[in-house]
């Protein structure tokens, strides 16, 4: 179950923030071979001047933290950042050199899954 939260600027169009959301999906998808029921995916925005990079204020930037069970090979984890950060790029036009993309493993006993029993209870 894989559930990424995205922090974007704000002054992305809606249609715009829709391609991201299912671009985002799909790259999840075909990166680490997700099922498209089991991801969520939680999009927030920040405004320009709550926002530095390179010591750039309000320069466009889009962070991602993906949290996947545990027990993805280095090379899928790998597939996955490229894909999610093309997915960005491609959405909202961002620098893939402004893109950040973290994943974290969590062990199958703290992650809930359907009906609230963890993934390790559900034989994930």
């Amino acid at each position: 179950m894989p559930v990424l939260n995205m922090q974007i600027m704000q002054g992305h169009s809606t249609a715009q923030k829709a391609q991201l959301l299912q671009n985002c999906s799909q790259a999840v998808v075909d990166s680490i071979a997700a099922p498209l029921p089991s991801i969520r995916i939680v999009l927030e925005e920040v405004a320009a001047e709550h926002v530095i990079v390179a010591g750039e204020i309000g320069k466009p930037m889009a962070l991602v933290i993906a949290r996947l069970i545990e027990g993805r090979t280095p090379e899928k984890k790998a597939a996955l950042i490229a894909a999610v950060s093309r997915a960005v790029h491609h959405s909202l036009d961002i620098s893939e050199q402004d893109v950040r993309v973290i994943v974290t493993d969590v062990p199958k006993t703290d992650m809930g899954v359907a009906g609230g029993i963890t993934a390790l209870a559900a034989g994930r």
